[in-house]
């Protein structure tokens, strides 16, 4: 009896002294089907990230989008321009992200850190990679005791410069340094080429690493779905194209967000559609029937996803008139 009783004593120091190897029992196929419906947030919050207390996004949006139905909050952060000369990201910058990462959770939702620098990635992505890598040295560490309802996403969107043969390398080396300090944190990835679907077979991961969730990004048709958006050069000019629901439109949408199911499949990895949506100069009911038929074809396949955004344009809130766009809304929640 004593024997059995030193044993199961010595089990116990063993699994305190090992907590950390032990704590992540939660699969990235589990975390993906617990984000559920998630949105985009405060990335061009200009003004909150230099003070949280001054920014468009307020405390109270995080209970707002909680009770609204969303599970999950995809953070965009513009990291590099939060950072000084050494690449030192400024204490401002990283107050706002504590207080964002707090709320969130506090709020009951998982909290995605969406590093959101794509163009400047793409520009020059050799110079940029000591920034890069930056970011995630100081992040990882920053929030390494955090639960694992907080998931690092590596980078949004690499595209042009960044190859999708260059980004094979950067993803590995950016695992590595996160592993360091994270080792049973989830990462979200993407392929090259704007986290197209189209792009997935050229995403190389770490076999051995399978605490990774695969993201891609789908707005077809863009000339509906970037229709008057004045960045878009091809779409800018483009107005009253509608989003009607027949059944070709519906089996086109179902036919690419099934080369993501397939791959997911053959691949066990999980899939986050990490952006969607048409923007706000389409008619309201064909965006609603689109962003409806988007997000439950998603779902039907089993990812997870966050629709593009909470403010700013694709807009699911109006900060002006403090309310729900209740169309968009309705559509994400299948009311």
């Amino acid at each position: 009896m004593k024997k059995i009783l030193l044993l199961i004593v010595v089990i116990i120091v063993w699994l305190s002294a090992n907590n950390e190897t032990i704590a992540q029992v939660i699969t990235a196929k589990e975390q993906c089907a617990k984000m559920g419906r998630g949105v985009n947030i405060i990335g061009y919050d200009v003004e909150l990230w230099k003070d949280y207390s001054k920014g468009r996004f307020k405390e109270s949006y995080f209970k707002k989008i909680k009770d609204a139905g969303f599970s999950t909050i995809r953070i965009n952060l513009f990291a590099f321009s939060g950072m000084d000369s050494t690449y030192t990201l400024n204490p401002k910058w990283l107050e706002t992200l504590d207080w964002a990462v707090k709320k969130g959770l506090e709020a009951g939702l998982m909290v995605i850190l969406d590093m959101h620098e794509y163009n400047a990635m793409a520009d020059d992505p050799i110079a940029k990679k000591e920034m890069f890598m930056s970011v995630w040295k100081q992040l990882a560490p920053r929030y390494k005791d955090q639960p694992s309802d907080v998931i690092f996403e590596v980078l949004n969107e690499p595209n042009q410069k960044l190859s999708v043969e260059l980004w094979n390398t950067y993803l590995v080396d950016a695992i590595r340094l996160i592993r360091e300090t994270n080792p049973n944190r989830t990462l979200i990835i993407g392929p090259g080429n704007w986290n197209g679907i189209e792009s997935l077979p050229t995403l190389v991961l770490p076999e051995e690493d399978r605490n990774i969730i695969v993201t891609v990004h789908f707005y077809h048709p863009m000339p509906f779905t970037h229709q008057g958006a004045y960045w878009a050069k091809d779409f800018k000019d483009l107005s009253g194209i509608k989003w009607t629901g027949s059944k070709e439109e519906k089996a086109e949408i179902e036919t690419k967000l099934k080369v993501a199911a397939d791959w997911s499949k053959a691949n066990d990895r999980p899939v986050f559609l990490g952006e969607f949506g048409a923007y706000d100069k389409g008619d309201m009911d064909s965006r609603a029937r689109y962003t409806a038929h988007v997000a439950r074809t998603a779902e039907k396949f089993g990812f997870s996803w966050a629709y593009w955004q909470f403010d700013s344009d694709f807009i699911v809130y109006d900060i002006g008139k403090e309310g729900w766009v209740m169309p968009i809304l309705n559509a994400l929640m299948n009311k």
